[in-house]
Protein backbone atom coordinates (compact mmCIF):
# COMPACT_ATOMS: atom_id res chain seq x y z
CA UNK A 1 0.00 0.00 0.00
CA UNK A 2 1.55 3.24 -1.16
CA UNK A 3 0.62 6.68 0.68
CA UNK A 4 -0.44 9.80 -1.45
CA UNK A 5 -2.24 12.69 -1.15
CA UNK A 6 -5.00 14.31 -2.66
CA UNK A 7 -5.14 18.07 -1.91
CA UNK A 8 -2.69 17.69 1.15
CA UNK A 9 -4.62 14.96 3.09
CA UNK A 10 -3.54 11.73 3.00
CA UNK A 11 -4.97 8.40 0.91
CA UNK A 12 -3.77 5.05 0.05
CA UNK A 13 -3.37 2.91 -2.84
CA UNK A 14 -4.35 -0.67 -2.85
CA UNK A 15 -0.75 -1.81 -3.65
CA UNK A 16 2.82 -0.63 -4.60
CA UNK A 17 3.69 0.63 -8.11
CA UNK A 18 5.82 -2.30 -10.12
CA UNK A 19 9.16 -1.75 -10.26
CA UNK A 20 12.17 -0.49 -12.89
CA UNK A 21 12.97 -3.94 -14.38
CA UNK A 22 10.19 -5.96 -13.74
CA UNK A 23 8.04 -7.60 -16.50
CA UNK A 24 4.42 -5.69 -16.85
CA UNK A 25 1.45 -8.00 -16.24
CA UNK A 26 -1.03 -8.35 -18.91
CA UNK A 27 -3.83 -6.14 -18.84
CA UNK A 28 -7.45 -5.91 -20.20
CA UNK A 29 -8.80 -2.37 -21.05
CA UNK A 30 -11.71 -1.17 -23.04
CA UNK A 31 -10.42 1.49 -26.12
CA UNK A 32 -12.97 3.95 -27.20
CA UNK A 33 -14.43 1.65 -29.77
CA UNK A 34 -15.45 -0.48 -26.94
CA UNK A 35 -13.41 -3.28 -28.25
CA UNK A 36 -10.84 -5.06 -25.57
CA UNK A 37 -7.47 -4.51 -25.99
CA UNK A 38 -4.81 -6.16 -23.62
CA UNK A 39 -0.89 -5.43 -23.46
CA UNK A 40 0.02 -8.15 -26.22
CA UNK A 41 -1.45 -5.65 -28.32
CA UNK A 42 0.91 -3.57 -28.39
CA UNK A 43 3.94 -6.12 -28.75
CA UNK A 44 6.87 -4.44 -30.14
CA UNK A 45 6.42 -0.60 -29.13
CA UNK A 46 7.47 1.07 -26.57
CA UNK A 47 4.90 2.25 -23.88
CA UNK A 48 3.62 5.11 -21.86
CA UNK A 49 1.21 4.44 -19.40
CA UNK A 50 -0.01 7.70 -18.43
CA UNK A 51 -2.34 6.98 -15.55
CA UNK A 52 -4.81 9.01 -13.96
CA UNK A 53 -8.07 9.27 -12.03
CA UNK A 54 -10.36 10.91 -14.26
CA UNK A 55 -10.09 13.14 -17.70
CA UNK A 56 -12.64 15.42 -16.41
CA UNK A 57 -10.24 17.05 -13.78
CA UNK A 58 -7.66 19.69 -14.74
CA UNK A 59 -4.19 17.86 -14.34
CA UNK A 60 -5.55 14.48 -15.85
CA UNK A 61 -6.35 16.49 -19.12
CA UNK A 62 -2.73 18.51 -19.08
CA UNK A 63 -0.85 15.36 -19.04
CA UNK A 64 -2.86 13.49 -22.13
CA UNK A 65 -2.47 17.14 -24.27
CA UNK A 66 1.00 17.25 -22.83
CA UNK A 67 2.10 13.54 -23.76
CA UNK A 68 -0.20 14.06 -27.05
CA UNK A 69 2.18 16.60 -28.00
CA UNK A 70 5.18 14.86 -28.01
CA UNK A 71 3.86 11.41 -29.20
CA UNK A 72 4.87 12.61 -32.55
CA UNK A 73 8.80 12.99 -31.57
CA UNK A 74 8.64 9.27 -30.00
CA UNK A 75 10.09 6.02 -32.69
CA UNK A 76 7.80 2.83 -31.90
CA UNK A 77 6.01 4.39 -29.25
CA UNK A 78 2.52 4.44 -28.24
CA UNK A 79 1.16 6.45 -25.15
CA UNK A 80 -1.50 4.94 -23.48
CA UNK A 81 -3.90 7.43 -21.56
CA UNK A 82 -5.51 5.33 -18.90
CA UNK A 83 -8.54 5.79 -16.24
CA UNK A 84 -11.83 4.31 -15.19
CA UNK A 85 -13.13 6.78 -17.45
CA UNK A 86 -16.35 5.32 -19.74
CA UNK A 87 -14.23 5.40 -23.19
CA UNK A 88 -17.28 8.14 -23.71
CA UNK A 89 -15.30 10.75 -22.07
CA UNK A 90 -12.17 9.86 -23.57
CA UNK A 91 -13.81 10.42 -27.04
CA UNK A 92 -15.54 13.86 -26.06
CA UNK A 93 -12.29 14.73 -24.61
CA UNK A 94 -9.79 13.87 -27.39
CA UNK A 95 -12.60 15.09 -29.71
CA UNK A 96 -12.94 18.23 -28.64
CA UNK A 97 -9.00 19.14 -27.73
CA UNK A 98 -8.45 17.36 -31.86
CA UNK A 99 -5.85 14.63 -29.75
CA UNK A 100 -4.83 11.85 -31.98
CA UNK A 101 -1.63 10.87 -30.79
CA UNK A 102 -2.70 9.15 -27.53
CA UNK A 103 -4.71 5.66 -27.47
CA UNK A 104 -7.17 6.54 -24.95
CA UNK A 105 -8.02 2.78 -22.75
CA UNK A 106 -10.41 2.31 -20.01
CA UNK A 107 -10.40 0.31 -16.34
CA UNK A 108 -14.51 0.74 -16.09
CA UNK A 109 -15.37 -2.74 -16.33
CA UNK A 110 -13.96 -4.72 -13.76
CA UNK A 111 -11.05 -2.50 -12.08
CA UNK A 112 -8.45 -4.94 -12.45
CA UNK A 113 -5.83 -2.89 -14.03
CA UNK A 114 -5.52 -0.51 -11.17
CA UNK A 115 -5.72 -3.69 -8.75
CA UNK A 116 -3.13 -5.44 -10.52
CA UNK A 117 -0.43 -2.46 -10.79
CA UNK A 118 -1.27 -1.42 -7.47
CA UNK A 119 -2.76 2.00 -8.15
CA UNK A 120 -6.68 1.85 -7.26
CA UNK A 121 -7.32 4.33 -4.46
CA UNK A 122 -8.60 2.76 -1.59
CA UNK A 123 -9.59 5.69 0.71
CA UNK A 124 -11.11 9.27 0.20
CA UNK A 125 -12.92 10.92 -2.13
CA UNK A 126 -11.36 9.88 -5.12
CA UNK A 127 -11.88 6.02 -3.49
CA UNK A 128 -11.97 3.74 -6.47
CA UNK A 129 -10.38 5.73 -9.38
CA UNK A 130 -6.47 5.03 -10.31
CA UNK A 131 -4.13 7.25 -8.58
CA UNK A 132 -1.59 9.48 -11.07
CA UNK A 133 1.11 7.27 -12.11
CA UNK A 134 3.70 6.92 -15.13
CA UNK A 135 5.30 3.66 -16.49
CA UNK A 136 7.87 3.74 -19.32
CA UNK A 137 7.64 -0.13 -21.11
CA UNK A 138 10.20 -1.21 -23.52
CA UNK A 139 9.65 -3.36 -26.62
CA UNK A 140 9.44 -6.66 -24.61
CA UNK A 141 7.17 -5.36 -21.84
CA UNK A 142 9.82 -4.55 -19.53
CA UNK A 143 9.50 -1.64 -17.08
CA UNK A 144 11.89 0.99 -17.43
CA UNK A 145 10.56 3.94 -15.84
CA UNK A 146 7.76 4.06 -12.62
CA UNK A 147 6.57 7.25 -10.83
CA UNK A 148 4.09 7.21 -8.80
CA UNK A 149 3.40 11.10 -8.33
CA UNK A 150 2.89 11.69 -4.78
CA UNK A 151 0.68 14.19 -4.84
CA UNK A 152 -2.76 13.60 -6.96
CA UNK A 153 -3.19 17.20 -7.98
CA UNK A 154 0.48 17.69 -9.19
CA UNK A 155 1.68 16.82 -12.85
CA UNK A 156 4.26 13.63 -13.75
CA UNK A 157 7.49 14.43 -14.58
CA UNK A 158 7.38 13.80 -18.20
CA UNK A 159 10.91 14.74 -18.80
CA UNK A 160 12.09 11.99 -17.09
CA UNK A 161 9.52 9.63 -18.22
CA UNK A 162 10.49 10.83 -22.13
CA UNK A 163 13.94 10.35 -21.17
CA UNK A 164 13.46 6.39 -20.35
CA UNK A 165 11.88 6.15 -23.87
Amino acid sequence: MATITLGGNPIHTSGELPTSGSKATNFELINTGLNKVTLFDFAGSKLILNIFPSIDTGICATSTRTFNAKANTLQNTKILCISRDLPFAFTRFCGAEGLENVVCLSDFKTGNFGKDYGLEIVDGAFAGLHSRAVLVLDENGIIKYAEQVPEIGSEPNYQAALAAV
